[in-house]
């Protein structure tokens, strides 16, 4: 049995929590769209005319998708702190991508 020492196990619980963490990023939000679908499906629909937009934003952009859905139905909108939710949606997405991206890398 091979002994790393307090600096090895903090290593081993670190890459733990980040991977805790990465899975809760990136099924979160998908989680999210699927149970706002099953017990309120009239949220989204409100929120999109199609089944086509709302299923992409659940593959490719889910935090946007549900900050679009908050804009429209809560917030009257893409105007004003609507918009300004469906930014932070982008970004959301867009740090989880490039997140898992530079883990990759380095």
């Amino acid at each position: 049995m091979v002994s790393r020492g307090a600096a090895g196990d903090s290593l081993c619980h670190h890459a733990r929590v980040c991977c805790i963490l990465a899975i809760l990023a990136f099924f979160g939000p998908r989680l999210a769209l699927f149970l706002a679908w099953v017990f309120t499906p009239t949220y989204l629909s409100r929120a999109f005319d199609t089944f086509l937009i709302p299923f992409l934003g659940f593959v490719f952009l889910p935090w946007t998708t549900i900050a679009y859905a908050i804009a429209q139905n809560e917030l009257g909108g893409l105007n004003g702190i609507g918009l300004l939710v469906v930014i932070l949606g982008v970004l959301a997405d867009v740090g989880v991508l490039g997140g898992g991206a530079r883990q990759r890398r380095g």
